[in-house]
């Protein structure tokens, strides 16, 4: 009755993991421009669900802006030593919805008239646990647009790499939330 009882207990204790409910945030702050700030809000229902990102960032100029989550937590020298996109499964960069992207890619965020963009969409294959967690990781706002690797002719290169985003505004660490 034992043994039974430790397994049932074990089983109960995996499923709860499972079905635990994760949040992170990121705090972004201007790095070539200062003006340039946010908070996001990182949501995973459960551990193979979407991730749901909402937020805000202020004093962008309007249009579209580079978002990406970088390969480390290291901002140190700035958003610089963010290092590249996170993309542990080594392909090359895209827009969210290709099935050939970085992880890190979450495409472009739009700044309205105000410099204010509002976030609110999921993307399916970032995580917060796992071999595509981003917890500990960097969080960009780019200067330009992403070209969402579709760049032509002298730019095809950086399409492939970065989609010619340009400086790093503002980058801010993920970390676990409450």
């Amino acid at each position: 009755m034992e043994l039974i009882r430790g397994v049932t207990d074990r089983m109960s204790s995996m499923f709860s993991k499972v079905m635990q409910k994760r949040s992170a945030v990121c705090v972004l702050v201007g790095d070539e421009d200062p003006n340039v700030k946010g908070k996001i809000n990182f949501i995973q229902e459960k551990d193979d669900s979407p991730v749901t990102i909402q937020g805000e960032i202020t004093g962008l100029s309007p249009g579209k802006h580079g978002f990406h989550v970088h390969a480390f937590g290291d901002l140190s020298s700035g958003c610089m030593s963010a290092g590249p996109h996170f993309n542990p499964t080594n392909k090359t960069h895209g827009g969210p919805e290709d099935e050939t992207r970085h992880v890190g890619d979450l495409g472009n965020v739009l700044a309205g008239q105000d410099g204010v963009a509002k976030l609110n969409f999921t993307d399916k294959v970032i995580s917060l646990v796992g071999p595509h967690n981003i917890i500990g990781r960097a969080l960009v706002v780019h200067k330009l647009e992403d070209d969402l690797g579709r760049g032509e002719g002298l730019k095809k290169p950086e399409s492939m790499e970065t989609g010619n985003a340009g400086p790093r505004l503002a980058c801010g660490v993920i970390g676990i939330a409450q």
